[in-house]
Order: C-alpha cells, then sequence, then structure tokens
C-alpha cells in the first residue's frame, strides 16, 4: 500500500524543470498522455481535421478555472487533467501543430504550448496573451492561426475593440495585487489592441445554416463576443458540425466538463444576454492557401 501510495504522488506531483532558460511545469500523468495523444495521431491519415480529432480527446475531462494562476510566479503550466475553456484550445492547437509538422515529442509540443501562450514565446505574467485579440494577434504572425471574417454577409457585425478590465479591475487578479508595477504593462498592452475594428457574425444568424456553412470548418475556433465592457470575447470553443448544424466543442461552466454541446450553437447563444456573436479563427493546415 505504501508503494502504491509513492507511486501516486510521484505520477501527481507537478514538477519543473529548465527548458530554453524557462520553466515547464507538468505532471508524469500529463506527459505520459501527451506522448501517447501524438504516437496515436502518427497513424492517422493526412487528411485528418487533427483540431477536432484531438479536442474530441479531452471530452469528460472536468473543467477548473484558473488553473494558470495557482504559482506565485509565472510558469509554463501543462496541465491536461483539469481545463479551462482557453487551456483546451491552446492545448488542442500545440498538439495540432505537432501532429502537422511530424514532430511528435513532449518537448516540441512545450516549445509550441509556450509559443502559443506567450507573447515572442517569453514566460512571464505580463507577457501572457491575456486578451483574446491579443492571442489572435501573436499566433497569426507566428503563422499558427488566421482569423476569418470575409465575406459579408455573414460577417455583417463589427466590433471597435476598447480592453481595460485588467488594468481596472487589478484587484481580481492575484498576480497583479501581489506585483502592482505590473498594471502598467497590462494597461500598455491594452491600448496597443485597442482601437482595432473586428468582423463577426451576430449570433441572431447563426441558425442560417446556408450562410454559414461554408466559412465555418469543423475544428474553427470560435470566439464568442461580449458585450461587456472592458473585453473582447467571454467564451472559446471549437466548431463542431452535426447535421447540418452548429455545435460548440468546449471546456463548459456550465456542464462542469468538456463537451460537444447537444443544443446547436444558435440554441445555446440565445440564453446568454452578454454574447453578441462570434469571431472565427482558422488553425493553420499545409492544405491551406493563405
Amino acid at each position: 500500500m505504501k508503494i502504491l501510495l509513492a507511486l501516486l504522488v510521484f505520477l501527481l506531483s507537478p514538477r519543473i524543470i529548465w527548458a530554453n532558460n524557462q520553466l515547464w511545469q507538468y505532471s508524469k500523468i500529463d506527459s505520459t498522455k501527451i506522448v501517447a495523444l501524438l504516437d496515436e495521431a502518427r497513424t492517422e491519415k493526412e487528411d485528418t481535421n487533427f483540431p477536432l480529432y484531438f479536442a474530441n480527446k479531452f471530452i469528460g475531462i472536468r473543467y477548473v478555472a484558473s488553473t494558470l494562476e495557482r504559482n506565485k510566479t509565472e510558469k509554463l503550466v501543462i496541465n491536461l487533467q483539469e481545463l479551462d475553456c482557453t487551456t483546451l484550445v491552446e492545448n488542442v492547437l500545440a498538439l495540432t501543430l505537432c501532429a502537422q509538422t511530424k514532430q511528435y515529442t513532449f518537448s516540441q509540443f512545450c516549445i509550441f504550448l509556450q509559443k502559443i501562450r506567450y507573447n515572442n514565446g517569453v514566460i512571464s505574467y505580463p507577457t501572457r496573451l491575456h486578451y483574446f485579440s491579443e492571442w489572435i494577434n501573436d499566433n497569426t504572425k507566428q503563422g499558427f492561426v488566421k482569423e476569418i471574417d470575409i465575406p459579408n454577409p455573414p460577417f455583417n457585425s463589427q466590433q471597435i475593440l476598447d480592453l481595460h478590465y485588467m488594468s481596472t479591475q487589478h484587484n481580481k487578479y492575484p498576480m497583479l495585487i501581489q506585483n502592482p508595477l505590473w498594471i502598467k504593462e497590462i494597461r500598455r498592452m491594452e491600448k496597443v489592441v485597442s482601437g482595432k475594428t473586428v468582423n463577426y457574425i451576430p449570433k441572431g444568424i447563426l441558425n442560417n445554416t446556408s450562410l454559414i456553412k461554408d466559412v465555418i470548418k469543423d475544428g474553427d475556433i470560435i470566439a464568442i463576443v461580449t458585450a461587456r465592457k472592458g473585453l473582447d470575447t467571454s467564451h472559446l470553443g471549437f466548431a463542431s458540425w452535426h447535421n447540418g448544424q452548429l455545435h460548440l466543442l468546449n471546456a463548459s461552466r456550465i456542464r462542469g466538463k468538456v463537451v460537444d454541446e447537444k443544443m446547436t450553437l444558435y440554441q445555446y447563444m440565445q440564453t446568454q444576454k452578454y454574447q453578441l456573436g462570434i469571431r472565427i479563427i482558422r488553425i493553420w493546415d499545409s492544405k491551406y492557401i493563405w
């Protein structure tokens, strides 16, 4: 029994290693799972939709918010046992990039995740890509994703970015409470991203399948645009088409786990008064010409 308990502690306890002069934190369970997922992906066909393939592997995983906020100092947290909407998207993207570039190692997964999560791949709290608009900008520059925002219709609504939630509500962020000097850095980032006008599909036409089916593909990242002041988006997930209807595969706070939502995305969004519509972000694939 003591040996079994010791083994469980070993497997579950997070490890911290120095890699590329930065900190990576993970458990043996997580590294083993990533290697297993990538090994399975080796045998998949060339035309596999890897974003949806990997996203489906996480269905049933427990939803837990703020898993990146537990450390006193910033680390690259790799945690596949607890996911929120952002970490689900980031982990799936990192796995997809590994599969599409045929690099099937745990270290390459971590390298991709670091680049995905942090501005210029530099691990620190101020350089983490907190707002999804900033995340889109940085990952687009790296060639990992591209935002789809035409034609009009269905992209016939616009949002002028005015980001200030983190700097004005800094008391809600433990890292900013502990390090108040970082608030200026966050505010500087907010100003850089603000002012841009982005196109989105209003939620009222998401039931018009003939209008949206050609611009939203299985596995596209869906970013839900919010009306809440100081923010750009409020939730993320993946496009999942069933019987000609668009659904959202997401880490759901309401469901308490990762689910491929039974309601259509149109039905779900009608119950959320602050949700205005959706932005579409496509993950890089060699078969796309950008």
